[in-house]
């Protein structure tokens, strides 16, 4: 990173205005999970919030990637999961239908139309979730004896639906604007900054359980007013906290690098080309999105169910899909697992490193087309050493891909379980595990996209103060 550079390219004006876009975009995305959803008394819901978040792992991501809307009862409440979930849909029926995988390849164009899907398909998804999330709050309000709920009429029904999906659909148009800054992809760093959200409240617990009037002696010459337990455990956690964070920005800063030789082409009395220039391949190419799409695609399931249980209390069918799909952590690890740890303990954990593996694969095949690649080096007279031009470059740059995302997709997965191998180390030894999934989740999308938005800044000072170095 050239952080000089970065600075200097604060004084233009160009490089200004964008970053304060960006945090402008932010600060109101902000305003948004503070606005309530217009359906009578907003505190009604609270208890019915709460039982939702200590339910499911659901509940839990929801409130995670809508900044706090959940528990605030925002407009945001339904997020970019259907944005998300419209990504994943368009992007797969892309791969399977030739005629659409075509139109994906037809150069900025096509991609404008295959957005427009996206944006579309948006929309009914969005009022779907809206639906489901209120009819499922409200049948937990009913069921609760701490929360008094009136019967909804059309109108309010109406507006609340349309509240909601105006919400994620607004949300959606903020992470586009963002994007369209060339400062980092905007959905990423909605995500980003959700998560950023949440922690002055994870400090501010943590600060309570410190200083609760205990005192410690620290080696026998210091007195310090803390709790002397969650004293170590911090500690252990930041030590711990600080080699997670340093193997992950080594993950995604590793690169396997392919040296580009052009042939040299005589016209008249001018010779072009005969240097070389450099393909740098990823470790991780997808990013943090595998992550997010695995998550989000693992919530789907316990919504439905969730929904089934608030139509049909007790259906099994219902219950078997929140059971199945929702991740052990310390707030359900006492009701569904009484007994201790049983075989579909395991099963969450299980899938979810499958499909963070299946969906680096998917997404990597999406955004690096080695057979565009391909094309483009032989347009320009590039070739790779030793491989010929055309397919057969194609296919070395697959070959190679396909050896980085080995790793890179195990890398990732097994980053993606420290929290539920945290857990396991922590019930087998105490008896109950300490809840890390979420936080290990967003610790992981905050490093990712942190690096890719300073990567993204970088590259953008060099354009800028590009005519001061030459």
């Amino acid at each position: 990173m050239h952080f000089k550079t970065i600075l200097k390219s604060f004084k233009n004006k160009t490089m200004l205005r964008r970053i304060l876009i960006v945090l402008g975009i932010l600060v109101a995305y902000r305003l948004l999970a503070h606005i309530p959803v217009p359906l009578g008394d907003a505190s009604t819901f609270k208890q019915a919030v709460d039982n939702l978040l200590t339910k499911s792992d659901f509940g839990n991501f929801l409130n995670l990637v809508s900044g706090g809307g959940l528990t605030n009862f925002a407009i945001i409440l339904v997020g970019l999961s259907p944005y998300i979930t419209s990504s994943i849909v368009v992007q797969l029926v892309t791969k399977a239908v030739p005629r659409l995988e075509e139109l994906s390849e037809d150069g900025e164009s096509g991609r404008r139309k295959i957005n427009q899907w996206t944006r579309i398909l948006t929309v009914p998804l969005a009022i779907i979730q809206s639906i489901a999330y209120i009819f499922i709050l409200y049948q937990t309000t009913i069921a609760s004896n701490s929360a008094t709920a009136t019967t909804l009429s059309g109108h309010e029904w109406f507006l609340a639906v349309t509240a909601m999906t105006a919400g994620s659909l607004i949300l959606m148009w903020l992470g586009e604007l963002i994007t369209e800054q060339g400062i980092g992809n905007g959905i990423s760093t909605i995500i980003f900054c959700s998560i950023i959200a949440q922690l002055p409240a994870t400090v501010a617990s943590l600060g309570s359980a410190l200083f609760d009037g205990s005192t410690m002696n620290l080696f026998g010459w210091l007195e310090l007013p803390v709790n002397p337990t969650v004293f170590w455990i911090l500690i252990g956690f930041v030590i711990a906290l600080v080699i997670v964070i340093y193997f992950l920005v080594k993950l995604n800063e590793a690169q396997r690098i392919i040296t580009i030789n052009y042939a040299k082409r005589v016209h008249g009395n001018s010779a072009y080309g005969g240097i070389k220039s450099i393909l740098p391949l990823k470790l991780i190419t997808a990013g943090v999105i595998p992550v997010i799409f695995a998550t989000s695609f693992l919530a789907l399931p316990a919504l439905l169910g969730q929904l089934i249980q608030a139509i049909n209390p007790g259906n099994e069918f219902g219950i078997g899909l929140v059971n199945t799909f929702t991740a052990p952590s310390a707030n359900n690890f006492a009701t569904q697992y009484p007994d201790g740890i049983t075989a579909q303990w395991f099963l969450y954990p299980a899938m979810y490193f499958i499909l963070v593996i299946l969906f680096t694969y998917f997404y990597t095949s999406i955004v690096f087309n080695t057979k565009e690649i391909a094309d483009n080096l032989q347009k320009q007279g590039g070739f790779i050493e030793g491989v010929r031009p055309g397919m057969t470059t194609a296919k070395y740059l697959s070959k190679v891909m396909n050896r980085l995302n080995l790793f890179g997709a195990l890398s990732l997965g097994l980053i993606a379980m420290l929290p539920f191998i945290t857990d396991y180390i922590f019930i087998v030894t105490m008896g109950a595990p300490i809840g890390l999934s979420i936080s290990g989740t967003g610790l992981l999308i905050i490093v990712t996209v942190a690096l890719e938005n300073l990567r993204s800044i970088d590259s953008r000072a060099l354009m800028i103060t590009y005519d001061e170095y030459k």
